[in-house]
C-alpha cells in the first residue's frame, strides 16, 4: 500500500486509507457540504466549455447552463469522482477528459466528422483551414480534433475541477463527494443530457457519421478509458527532493503551448501543437514529482487555459449573431467571472496556508514561552 503523497497536489492520497474507509468517505460529510461543490462543478463546466471564450452573448448564458449543464457538468463530476474514488490523480482525470472529448465530438454532436457543422455559425470561414489537415479515409480534420478534444480537456473538465478543489481544504480536495446513489443520479443525468444534444443536433443538421467513423471514435474512447483506469495511476511514487519552479512559470508554460500551436496552419501547425503539448505534459509531470510541488502549481496549470480563453473572448464572435452591446456585455461578464474564480481560488489557498503558519507559531510560542527568571531562593534564617 503506498505511503507517499499525491504526485501532483502533495495531499494524502485516498489509497493510503483502508478500502472500507474509501468506500464510505463520501458519506461522512453532511449532505449540504457534499452537494455544494457538486452543484458548483455542474454549473461551472458548461460555462467554461462554451461561454468562457466568447462563444455566447450574455443573454445566452442561462440557456447554456440549463441545456448543456447535464452533459458537460455531468461528465466533469463523473470524471472527478471516478478518479477520487479510485485514489488516482490527475493523469487519470486528463485521460478520462480526453476520452470525453472524443466521445463528445465523435459520437454525441459528431462535430468532428461533420464538415458542415459550423456552416450556420459565424465560424463558417474556418472550414478551409480545417480541411488543410484532413485525415484520409476517416475524413476528419486533425486540427479540429486537437482543438475540440484539447478544449474539452482544458476548459470543460480540468479547469472547473481545479478551481472547485482549490476552494476546498486539503482534507476534502482528494475526497469523493458522492456515494453510489449520487453517482447513479449524475450518470443518468449525463446520459439524458447527451441523448438530448444528440437528437437535437441530428434533427437540426441531419448528419450521421459513417460506421467506420463511429467505430474509430468508439475504439479511441475505450482505449483512453482503459489507459486511464490502469492501476499504476493509483500508486503514487515517492516525492523527490528537487526544486520546482514558481507557479507562475507553470502557467506561462501553458500559455506558450496555447500560442505556439497556432503559429503555423495545416499539418505543420498540428505537428507543432502536438509536440508542444506533449513536451509541456512531460515537463509538468517531471516538476510534479518534486517535493515542492503543491496545489498552487496545479491551479496555475489548470486555470491558465481559462484565463487565456477569457482574454481572447473580446476578439472572437459568438456562434450566433448578437448585438454589439450583448456581445460586449458577455465578454465583460466572462472577464469578471474568470478573475473572481481564479483570484478567489488563489486567495483561498493562500488563506488556508496562512492559517497553518500562524497556528504553528502560536503553538511554538506557548511551548517555548519563557517564564520569568527568579533569583535564588532566600535563605532561611
Amino acid at each position: 500500500m503506498p505511503t507517499g503523497s499525491d504526485p501532483v497536489t502533495g495531499d494524502r492520497p485516498a489509497t493510503d486509507r483502508p478500502a472500507a474507509d474509501r468506500l464510505v468517505s463520501a458519506d461522512r460529510l453532511p449532505l449540504r457540504r457534499r452537494l455544494l461543490p457538486v452543484i458548483a462543478l455542474l454549473l461551472l463546466a458548461p460555462w467554461a466549455a462554451e461561454c468562457s471564450w466568447g462563444g455566447f452573448a450574455i443573454d445566452d448564458f442561462l440557456p447554456v447552463l440549463i441545456f448543456l449543464g447535464p452533459m458537460y457538468g455531468g461528465a466533469a463530476i463523473l470524471i472527478r469522482e471516478t478518479a477520487r474514488h479510485l485514489g488516482a490523480g490527475w493523469p487519470t482525470i486528463v485521460l478520462l477528459a480526453a476520452a470525453f472529448g472524443v466521445l463528445q465530438a465523435g459520437l454525441v454532436d459528431q462535430s468532428l466528422f461533420n464538415p458542415d457543422f459550423l456552416d450556420d455559425t459565424q465560424y463558417a470561414d474556418t472550414r478551409a483551414a480545417a480541411e488543410a489537415s484532413l485525415v484520409p479515409g476517416l475524413e476528419f480534420s486533425l486540427r479540429q480534433a486537437f482543438d475540440y478534444v484539447g478544449n474539452h480537456i482544458v476548459l470543460t473538465i480540468c479547469a472547473p475541477i481545479v478551481l472547485i478543489e482549490s476552494f476546498l481544504g486539503a482534507d476534502r480536495r482528494l475526497r469523493p463527494w458522492l456515494g453510489r446513489p449520487g453517482l447513479l443520479v449524475v450518470g443518468l443525468t449525463y446520459l439524458l443530457g447527451s441523448l438530448f444534444i444528440f437528437s437535437d443536433i441530428n434533427g437540426d443538421k441531419g448528419f450521421l457519421a459513417s460506421p467506420l467513423q463511429l467505430s474509430f471514435a468508439a475504439v479511441v474512447v475505450v482505449a483512453l478509458i482503459a489507459v486511464a483506469l490502469l492501476p499504476r495511476w493509483r500508486h503514487p511514487r515517492p516525492r523527490r527532493a528537487r526544486r520546482v519552479p514558481h507557479p507562475l512559470w507553470v502557467g506561462l508554460l501553458v500559455v506558450l503551448v496555447r500560442f505556439g500551436g497556432d503559429l503555423t496552419p495545416g499539418w505543420a501547425g498540428v505537428t507543432v501543437a502536438l509536440t508542444l503539448a506533449a513536451a509541456a505534459g512531460a515537463l509538468i509531470a517531471y516538476w510534479s514529482s518534486g517535493s515542492g510541488w503543491g496545489q498552487r502549481h496545479v491551479l496555475a496549470a489548470g486555470s491558465a487555459g481559462l484565463v487565456i480563453a477569457a482574454a481572447f473572448a473580446y476578439l472572437v464572435p459568438p456562434y450566433s449573431p448578437a448585438s454589439p452591446a450583448a456581445a460586449l456585455a458577455g465578454d465583460v461578464a466572462v472577464t469578471v467571472l474568470t478573475l473572481a474564480l481564479v483570484g478567489g481560488a488563489w486567495w483561498r489557498l493562500r488563506r488556508v496556508s496562512g492559517w497553518a503558519v500562524p497556528g504553528r507559531r502560536r503553538a511554538g510560542g506557548r511551548a517555548g514561552r519563557r517564564t520569568p527568571r527568579r533569583g535564588p531562593a532566600p535563605r532561611r534564617r
